[in-house]
């Protein structure tokens, strides 16, 4: 078979395994990672259709390059900086502890010698920034407070492969013509070559050929910042991933980020796809049949020790229980990283074996392919009475209007609002009702509306009108009276919960309340009557009247008292007289009959 028949054949193979595989773990709740992994062991390992799993795995890793991009392209610089202190505190010291405790259990095991172990603890404190992101993005967790600082942790270890690869050429010997000073100054000069290109001019260059209308040219640019960003780095000794990212936070601010990371989507879901089955395709059987007792023993314990740092450190520097576990089961595997490290240490002159190297690869692997499962299980050791937190970034907020809630009553009115040409800042305190917004293109800040410094952050003291959509009634009355103490400018439009909560704000003296079940139940009234056989003129006329009596018998109740406006709601049909117009005479109740007082029903809750 040709070489060019060969590679249209592998292509196909490869893509079929991802369409057949990721369906089917997805419906079994493995999650598509761990199908792809499936399918590369079939296809390579036991089929052998395609041997050289390495060459597909260095083309494939251009899906984690454009999954760095993406991920750049929602980090806008200033919220870099916010996170620096995850960054280089507790990335740099989950690194130090995870790669110091590895290396003891290293030379405990005799694997190497006491400079080997050195790189193999480190190389294994590492974790797969693309396992760790897929099963992030999947779950739609990439911007909970656990996902950012997961995301800052491997954001470290990228960094750290610099300093890791010198490492390897000192511990290697005199024979190493590499001097790690000279690279990490090519380094450093690299990042702030990209930094200042990313700055003056990539944003020109996208402008000049948005302005030709020639949308084939956009693509071809935003694949060219991306892979040329990449090749930047990897020829400066950093990660090809490590320049993606930057080149994505340089775009960030840009008006063309949205179009960018459209254009570049589709190439990151399949490369990113072929990389997982590339890692299947690379994992060495005989080496795991050979030394099977070995690596039954090594992944576990590598897995229990980064695991266990990673809790303790995460709870020492103010995650929650629930955060802690969440991370210490999504970053406990090896990493891409380490394939590079372990090649580099094997080829330097005997700091690791062939053998060894591939031995560790195996059980990086194997680690990698077990973090599925391990996600899935972190589950069951979570607390049940923890809220889930997303990180509160306000930056863009202040409107006109600013709305506290969006479940279905809110989605409604801004609807509207947006419909009216008004801008609308939106926050609320459910983070599943926030993922499921972004799902639909709508920007909602995560925030808790009965604090203070929320509400600032918010732009309340910009806003006209806030705009109070809770579902909950003692929340709403929280919101309402923190907004009246503090921000006596600002209007309040309430959703009520029942016509007693509508009395009580009333009382309170807010400008607008309108209760949750009024306007649909008059509609669902008069269709009703339409269907019955009543024009849709009467039906309306007939709704107005209730609506009007509605109005009135809530002025009466909030000055007299509940019993009040009693004789203006009707207990059965009203008798039109013969040629006359049909009067709403209303009904005398009797004392038994009291349905000015009887709850309306619960609506269900978003």
């Amino acid at each position: 078979m040709s070489a060019p028949n060969a590679l249209f054949t592998e292509t196909l193979m490869l893509l079929g395994g991802a369409v057949v595989t990721a369906p089917i773990f997805k419906k079994l709740g493995l999650g598509t990672v761990l199908g792809y992994l499936a399918a590369g062991v079939v296809i390579g390992p036991i089929l052998h259709s395609i041997g050289d799993g390495e060459s597909v795995l260095s083309v494939a890793e251009l899906g984690v390059v454009f999954l760095l991009f993406i991920i750049g392209l929602e980090l806008k610089p200033s919220r870099l900086w916010q996170m620096r202190r995850d960054i280089f505190g507790l990335g740099t010291a989950q690194v130090i502890l995870s790669g110091l405790a590895l290396t003891l259990a290293a030379d405990l095991a005799g694997i190497a010698g006491w400079r080997g172990s050195i790189i193999v603890g480190f190389g294994l404190a590492l974790s797969s920034t693309a396992f760790a992101m897929q099963i992030l993005e999947q779950e739609g967790d990439v911007n909970t407070k656990y996902g950012q600082r997961s995301f800052s942790m491997l954001l470290l270890q990228d960094l750290a492969i610099v300093p890791l690869l010198a490492l390897v050429t000192v511990l290697g010997g005199p024979t190493q013509a590499s001097n790690p000073i000279l690279d990490l100054a090519i380094a450093v000069g690299a990042v702030a070559a990209m930094i200042i290109a990313g700055r003056y001019l990539l944003t020109p260059l996208f402008q000049v050929i948005a302005r030709t209308g020639a949308r084939e040219a956009m693509i071809a640019a935003a694949l060219l910042v991306v892979i040329g960003s990449a090749t930047l780095m990897q020829l400066a000794g950093l990660s090809m991933a490590m320049g993606a990212f930057l080149s994505g936070v340089m775009l960030a601010e840009s008006s063309y980020r949205h179009e960018l990371e459209a254009d570049i989507e589709p190439f990151r879901g399949v490369l990113l796809a072929i990389f997982f089955i590339a890692v299947g395709l690379s994992l060495k059987l005989d080496v795991i049949t050979d030394n099977w007792i070995l690596i039954v023993l090594a992944v576990p314990v590598v897995m229990v020790i980064k695991g266990v740092i990673i809790y303790a450190l995460c709870r020492v520097t103010g995650s929650s229980h629930n955060d802690a576990i969440r991370i210490a089961f999504l970053l406990p595997q090896g990493g891409e990283f380490g394939f590079v490290l372990f090649g580099a240490a094997s080829a330097s002159g005997g700091l690791l074996s062939a053998s060894t190297a591939s031995l560790l690869i195996a059980v990086v692997t194997l680690s990698m392919a077990l973090t599925p499962l391990g996600a899935a299980l972190s589950k069951r050791l979570l607390t049940g009475d923890a809220h889930e937190e997303l990180e509160e970034d306000f930056e863009g907020a202040g409107s006109d209007v600013l709305m506290i809630g969006f479940s279905r009553f809110g989605q409604i009115a801004a609807q509207i609002l947006l419909a009216g040409g008004r801008d609308v800042t939106v926050i609320d305190f459910s983070a599943d009702r926030i993922r499921q917004a972004s799902n639909f293109g709508f920007r909602i800040y995560f925030g808790d509306g009965t604090r203070k410094d929320v509400l600032r952050s918010a732009g309340i003291d910009r806003a006209k009108i806030v705009v109070v959509c809770t579902h909950l009634r003692e929340i709403t009355d929280r919101i309402v009276e923190l907004v009246q103490t503090d921000y006596p400018h600002a209007r309040i439009f309430v959703r009520s919960y029942d016509r007693i909560h509508s009395i009580e704000l009333r009382n309170k003296g807010v400008d607008y309340e309108l209760r949750e079940t009024l306007e649909s139940g008059l509609l669902f009234g008069r269709r009703t009557l339409e269907a019955l056989g009543i024009s849709e003129i009467e039906a309306f006329e007939i709704g107005e009247d209730i609506r009007k009596r509605d109005e009135q018998r809530l002025v009466l109740q909030t000055s007299e008292g509940l019993q009040a406006g009693r004789d203006m709601l009707y207990s059965r049909p009203v008798k039109p007289e013969p040629l006359v117009k049909p009067k709403r005479a209303a009904d005398i109740f009797s004392d038994d009959d009291d349905l000015s007082v009887m709850p309306e029903e619960e609506p269900e809750r978003a």
